[in-house]
């Protein structure tokens, strides 16, 4: 009586473990293979396939005369629940399957959902299918509950996959999925966890780990990859039970498969425990009360929270100390906007741009001659030659609607592309996807500036600060936040920030810009207060203040305090007990900040020379070229080979 589903079925491992696995009694198998196995897939070669595997397993199983399985379906499982079947009138015998499915009452999903959250770029042409039902119930559920600005990720498909099964099973049923594990700990999906909580009565995690996003000693805790080079994100065995007679709602049993573990040494324990009862029987499960953050694991310092934010956009009225920060530009075009070479740079930008007015014209004439486009026209209309251009959705509309772009000289600018890697970079927005308010941070070539790039909550990387006095790239540090010494304003805008009686005119900058401080009054009062004792707070200033936020930050008492704090949101800063603490924390940042600024001044150490192999000339150019990077090597004591880190070699 219990109807069974692998939504998403591939090539029917599932169904094929499930018939060999005994679970079913053998005088009850074909009755249930007839009837209540069900299975669907839509890549039509994956589901013949599943079809073959699952018909050979039950046949080996039961003899008799070939059997075939009614229970499959070709079909988008999200898209069987949207609306009706298109194509009932094709494929007639598949469409009575799909409808006999739909009205069901199915108790047991399981299986290894796709995993897919967006397309790399829009020369791909293959962005993700919308489900506006399914997407809707996210919208009012997971993404409703998350503290996160960007939540793109919630509409992943095995997140989509979570959110179809728990509201498939109604109020009483079993969801198993192998699934990535980025939604036990990212930040985005707080209200997705909170859900689940409220919806199952007990959750069973089996962490396994193998998160190969991540680097250095991190990584090789993670350990292996569970699918081996199929996947680099982490995997976890999830099930979820909806129970309505259940004494306890929301429980959650937890196992951590442990660090530094190869994948065979992974799977070998979870053969070893057999089942959740075998987990229970080793005594192994760990059970999780979430905190009012909706942290799983890695729960957050509570003492954080008397801090002071260093920003805060969603809350207006709270205290914070900057009054704007923007994240890095984001270019989409990498490749064309980015260049050691400034001829190399404008050379670039110049084909792009040309090829674009080229494809303007091509799409005016297009729509002239075939009339208003939809979008299925339109998707076939772009040139997605990689060497001509690369689309984004904005600059495709910007091309729809009209708009002439031209080169500019003023706009090679440079910029921070990487820690300790300056480039020249294109900064204009109609050819850059996102410049966020940068243009209110580094708005001229003269304007002056530095700011404080912090990674962006959620990264799976150890927290992380550097500083730049050029425009930061998004990833300059994982996707991060960009706090500035300054914010300029035009001095012809109108509105309150040019009539800021405090403002003031630089004399080293362009005089068409207003700068004033980003550190707001209320935020340098709160650590003037903080050391009244022989009125030491009042020789604080807002540049004190921002090179001691810079100090603090790197700070290893306070990263390592406050690390699972620092992974999910913006850093909150203390005052430090004494005035000393905080001119040296001050003067630390500056002196950091220093290097981190001035890298490319510092003189050679005395001693270095190049060397190269005298067997042979080598030019210039092939003999500067960095392929790789390594210690050579000497023999210790023992005669053992060791790094010798007097000598690096970087090609031949």
């Amino acid at each position: 009586g219990v109807h069974i589903i692998d939504p998403f079925t591939g090539t029917g491992t599932f169904i094929t473990r499930l018939l060999q696995s005994g679970l079913i009694k053998p005088e009850e198998l074909p009755h249930k293979y007839k009837h209540e196995i069900h299975a669907n897939e839509i890549v039509l070669l994956a589901y013949y396939i599943a079809a073959i595997n699952i018909e050979a397993v039950y046949h080996s199983l039961v003899g008799k005369s070939y059997e075939p399985f009614q229970g499959i379906c070709l079909t988008d499982t999200f898209q069987l629940y949207e609306k009706g079947d298109l194509i009932s009138n094709l494929l007639t015998n598949n469409s009575d399957r799909r409808k006999r499915q739909k009205a069901l009452d199915i108790r047991v999903i399981m299986g290894n959902p796709p995993y897919s959250a967006r397309q790399e770029s829009a020369n791909d042409n293959n962005q993700n299918i919308a489900y506006p039902d399914l997407d809707s119930r996210i919208r009012d559920t997971y993404a409703n509950h998350s503290t996160a600005t960007n939540k793109n990720s919630l509409y992943d498909s095995y997140i989509r996959a979570i959110r179809w099964s728990s509201d498939r099973v109604g109020n009483c049923g079993i969801v198993g999925f192998v699934t990535n594990a980025g939604f036990l700990e990212a930040n985005t999906a707080d209200g997705l966890r909170k859900c689940l909580a409220e919806e199952f009565s007990s959750i069973y995690v089996f962490h396994l780990r193998g998160n190969q996003r991540t680097s250095g000693e991190l990584s090789r805790k993670e350990g292996g990859k569970i699918f081996g080079s199929g996947s680099r994100a982490p995997i976890a065995i999830t099930l979820l039970v909806k129970n309505p007679e259940s004494k306890q709602q929301g429980q959650i049993l937890w196992r951590d498969v442990g660090d530094y573990l190869s994948q065979s040494e992974k799977l070998l324990i979870v053969k070893n425990f057999g089942s959740l009862d075998g987990i229970s029987k080793a005594d192994a499960w760990q059970q999780i009360t979430p905190n009012q953050n909706y942290d799983w694991t890695k729960q957050r310092d509570r003492s954080f929270e008397g801090f002071i934010s260093m920003g805060d956009k969603k809350d207006k009225s709270s205290e914070a100390i900057f009054d704007g920060y923007s994240r890095g530009v984001m270019t989409s075009k990498d490749f064309w906007l980015y260049n050691f070479s400034r001829d190399s740079l404008a050379s670039n930008t110049k084909s792009l741009v040309d090829f674009y007015g080229s494809e303007l014209l091509r799409y005016q004439e297009f729509v002239d001659s075939s009339g208003v486009m939809d979008n299925a026209k339109t998707s076939s209309f772009w040139s997605n030659d990689p060497t001509k251009i690369s689309w984004d959705g904005e600059l495709q509309v910007a091309c729809s609607k009209g708009k002439i772009i031209e080169y500019s000289d003023a706009s090679l600018r440079i910029g921070s592309y990487r820690p300790f890697c300056k480039q020249h970079y294109y900064f204009d927005s109609a050819v850059n996807l996102r410049l966020y308010q940068m243009p209110k941070i580094f708005p001229h070539v003269s304007t002056k500036n530095v700011v404080i790039v912090l990674p962006g909550p959620g990264e799976d990387r150890p927290f992380s600060a550097f500083a730049s006095d050029v425009i930061p790239n998004l990833h300059l540090l994982h996707g991060g936040q960009c706090f500035p010494l300054y914010l300029y304003t035009k001095t012809d805008d109108s509105g309150p920030e040019s009539d800021d009686l405090f403002s003031v005119a630089s004399p080293t900058v362009n005089t068409a810009y207003t700068r004033r401080d980003a550190i707001i009054d209320a935020a340098l009062l709160h650590f003037q207060r903080a050391y009244p004792a022989k009125g030491e707070g009042t020789s604080i200033s807002k540049e004190d203040l921002f090179y001691y936020i810079y100090g603090l930050l790197h700070s290893p008492d306070y990263r390592s305090r406050y690390a699972d704090n620092l992974g999910k949101e913006l850093p909150r800063i203390p005052a430090v007990k004494m005035f000393a603490d905080f001119r040296a924390f001050s003067q630390a940042g500056r002196d950091l900040a220093h290097w981190h600024l001035n890298y490319e001044t510092v003189a050679c150490h005395p001693g270095v020379a190049v060397e190269e192999p005298v067997s042979a000339p080598v030019d210039a150019q092939r003999r500067y070229r960095v392929t790789k990077m390594k210690f050579g090597k000497t023999k210790d004591a023992s005669g053992k080979s060791v790094n010798d880190k007097s000598t690096v070699i970087y090609n031949e």
